[in-house]
């Protein structure tokens, strides 16, 4: 039956094929940045997976490639395709887990618009993506558009920052460079993938920088007032004997190097993999006053508890109960003045000091047998004798676990006998009657 099964598999193999084929077309596909000499190509798939672009200057010709921006598997992709002639048609598919995929059966294409000369004025607007539980967002794609504007995009860092410049923003016909005012609505979305998606509106005036967008969330920041910069960050470096006398709005004092020394809590009780002989440790530290700090013990029955950093920018905690000896990993967890979630994770082992985890007792330690054999062979010296001791009985139980094959005993061998015996019945009797219909037939 085995054989016959296994015959049968693999002539079918098709039909069992493991796993799902394909699951990474890309979606929501969009172009956008684009310029006289550059455009942008997104998409998300419902999988982590790696994706590149395959692009020429007819449908026919596809030969060249450039990959995802993101550089890892990912939900999302970005890849920009540069150094382009102004006003030319470009063609592109796209490679999402190793299939090609196109539009409709036949490739995307976009035009780029004519050379613009550059702004005199950088125009920057940025902001940060967090998730649900208030961590960075690395990796989600950022859509800008408004009314009127050719669509932007970019992509977050590994700590949810983002950068968009729309002084740069083309109008839609992409024949002139678009005049922003603070009048303008920017609407901004994300989709992070399985991470979800989040959208906000904001004026320009208030958004250097939008404040942190939370995936999940819909955000109207029309209402927050403007930036104390309401002049647009100029770019160009005049050579004036005045620059050298003006103060940098991005000097630091020695009272703010300081801020900035405490602003994060540290761990200093403790260091990465180390081994401590205490079952109650005191953990300490240091951090902004007032800080509150969550704390997490990880191990076989987990302790959570919360501390605050005290006005001496100190903060020191003390498990309520012992903890067993191993390996365990303490996390702290705690917002910076941004309201960002910070977190510091160790792990540490403990260590008793009291003596060995394990003794073994008396009564089950094993006496060492010389007529034990490590060669396999049948003797009498490996038969266990009766003992009134149990350490007789321990040494015997030894002997019979480390020697070689044995008669089996009557515990298991008489069941084998009868199962035996009963098959044979069993097939004699089924063979019988299946030569009866044969021959009847």
């Amino acid at each position: 039956m085995g054989l016959a099964t296994g015959v049968l598999l693999v002539q079918n193999s098709q039909i069992f094929r493991l796993g799902a084929s394909g699951g990474t077309p890309p979606k929501d596909v969009r172009i956008t940045n684009i310029s006289d000499s550059a455009f942008t190509v997104t998409w998300i798939t419902e999988k982590e997976t790696s994706g590149f672009v395959l692009w020429g200057e007819t449908d026919t010709d596809l030969s060249r490639t450039e990959n995802d921006e993101i550089g890892q598997d990912s939900y999302t992709h970005s890849v920009t395709i540069r150094g382009l002639s102004a006003q030319a048609t470009y063609y592109f598919k796209i490679n999402s887990g190793g299939e090609e995929y196109d539009n409709n059966k036949i490739p995307w294409q976009t035009t780029l618009g004519p050379s613009l000369s550059q702004p005199s004025a950088s125009y920057v607007i940025s902001g940060t993506v967090l998730t649900a539980t208030g961590t960075a967002a690395s990796g989600a794609l950022v859509y800008v558009s408004i009314g009127g504007v050719s669509p932007l995009s970019t992509t977050t860092s590994s700590e949810g920052s983002w950068v968009v410049t729309l002084s740069q923003a083309r109008e839609v016909n992409l024949n002139q460079l678009y005049s922003i005012s603070n009048s303008n609505v920017i609407e901004i979305s994300v989709q992070a993938g399985a991470l979800g998606t989040s959208s906000a509106q904001i004026y320009p005036a208030s958004a250097k920088p939008v404040p942190p967008m939370i995936l999940g969330q819909v955000h109207d920041y029309k209402n927050l007032p403007a930036s104390t910069d309401e002049e647009l960050p100029v770019s160009s470096i005049e050579a004036s004997g005045e620059i050298a006398t003006q103060e940098s709005k991005f000097n630091l004092s020695a009272t703010d190097t300081s801020t900035t020394n405490t602003s994060k809590v540290t761990l200093e009780s403790v260091e990465e993999n180390e081994t401590i002989t205490s079952t109650k440790p005191q953990f300490f530290g240091s951090g902004p006053e007032g800080t509150e700090i969550t704390i997490l013990v990880e191990s076989e029955n987990p302790i959570s508890s919360t501390t605050e950093v005290n006005s001496s920018g100190d903060w020191s905690w003390t498990p309520p109960q012992g903890l067993a000896p191993g390996e365990h990993k303490i996390t702290l967890s705690w917002r910076d003045i941004n309201g960002i979630l910070q977190t510091i994770t160790k792990t540490f082992i403990v260590q008793a000091a009291e003596g060995p985890a394990y003794v073994a007792s008396s009564s089950a330690s094993l006496t060492p047998t010389p007529k034990v054999s490590s060669t396999p062979k049948a003797s009498s010296n490996a038969t266990p004798k009766a003992s009134s001791t149990s350490k007789a009985t321990s040494t015997s139980k030894a002997a019979t676990s480390s020697a070689a094959p044995k008669t089996p005993d009557s515990g298991t061998f008489t069941p084998t006998i009868i199962m035996f015996v009963m098959g044979l019945v069993l097939f004699t009797f089924g063979g019988g009657i299946f030569y009866s219909a044969i021959k009847e037939s």
